[in-house]
This record gives C-alpha cells, sequence and structure tokens, in this order.
C-alpha cells in the first residue's frame, strides 16, 4: 500500500463499549497508509471493547482527552458501538475535543453510532451525513441531512452506517486525511 499518509497524525476517540471491528479496521488501513495512529480516551490503561454488544476484548490507550488538543492531530476517527459515542458525549473534554476538529477544520470520520458525537459538538447545521439509521432524527434536529449511503463525504467529513461499510469508509478517511485542512484545499 502506498504511504499516502506518512507524517500524518491521526487521532481516534473511543471508550468502552465501542465496536471493535469499528475501531480496529480503520486503526490497521490508516496506519498501514502511513499514519501514526493514537487512541484517545477518558480514563488510560485499556478500553473495553465489544463485538455486537458481547465484550470482545481491550484496547490499549494512547492518552487521555484531557492531555491532547486537535492541533496534535491531522485528523479525528470516532468509531461507534452504541455505548462508546453515548458515554463520550457526556463528557465535556471529549465533545470539546471533537468541535475543535470542526473550528481547524480538519478531517473526521465518523461511523455508525459515532456521528453521536457530532450532534453533540453541535457541527452538523448544514451537513449532509450518514450513520446508522436510529440516528437520523437526531441528526435532522442537530440541522444536518441525513442520508442512507455507504460512505458520504462532507468537505473533510466522512461517515458511514455499519460495519459492512467499513471498506468504503476507510478508502474515504484515508483520502480526506491525505488531503488536509479543507481551508488548505481551497486557498
Amino acid at each position: 500500500m502506498k504511504k499516502t499518509l506518512e507524517g500524518k497524525r491521526i487521532a481516534f476517540l473511543a471508550t468502552d463499549g465501542v465496536e471493535k471491528d469499528e475501531l480496529m479496521q480503520p486503526w490497521e488501513e490508516i496506519r498501514e497508509a502511513g499514519a501514526e495512529v493514537e487512541l484517545i480516551s477518558l480514563k488510560p490503561g485499556k478500553i473495553q471493547t465489544t463485538k455486537h454488544g458481547e465484550k470482545s476484548g481491550t484496547f490499549d490507550v494512547n492518552k487521555e482527552v484531557d492531555e491532547v488538543t486537535a492541533k496534535d492531530y491531522d485528523g479525528l476517527v470516532l468509531p461507534g458501538g452504541v455505548a462508546n459515542p453515548d458515554h463520550l458525549r457526556t463528557e465535556p473534554k471529549a465533545v470539546e475535543f471533537v468541535k475543535d476538529f470542526f473550528k481547524q477544520e480538519k478531517p473526521v470520520a465518523a461511523i455508525c453510532h459515532g456521528p453521536w458525537m457530532l450532534v453533540e459538538a453541535n457541527v452538523l447545521k448544514g451537513r449532509t451525513v450518514t450513520s446508522w439509521p436510529s440516528l437520523k432524527t437526531d441528526i435532522i434536529n442537530a440541522g444536518g441531512s441525513w442520508v442512507d449511503e455507504k460512505v458520504h463525504v462532507d468537505e473533510g467529513l466522512v461517515t458511514s452506517r455499519k460495519p459492512d461499510d467499513l471498506p468504503a469508509f476507510c478508502t474515504k478517511a484515508i483520502e480526506e486525511f491525505g488531503e488536509g485542512k479543507h481551508a488548505e484545499q481551497h486557498a
């Protein structure tokens, strides 16, 4: 694989209850594309991953969310799993971390229930996204438009519906992370 992300640092924001495949597959593909990847979470140590709601191993945390800022990274991945974003969105530092990527116009990729963090960060007004279908009303209420597509890209924001969409999600996330800040694309 071509190292299109050489020199890039990509943050993954997750906590207990993250869907294992939605964390692992993007992690591996983005790393194979040359990026340095780091798992950011609410506490040090390990987080519990799940597979369709059942415990499925653990994953090492690299840094706590209060130790980092969006300035430290070139992009952000928000994996799903129902419990993961539901817990993260109640933590102000995690929400602010997500919001900061949008303020800096850096690419963000969110899959399945991950867009709940986008709703909480209030960054969906005027944007079109996809997600797990149960988030449709939340996205619309947050000012976004919801589409039922395998992957949707809206000015550096990559979204997908479910684990079956991971191949398309990873391809588009790598492409957007490689392009960099949206503002720089139009300069």
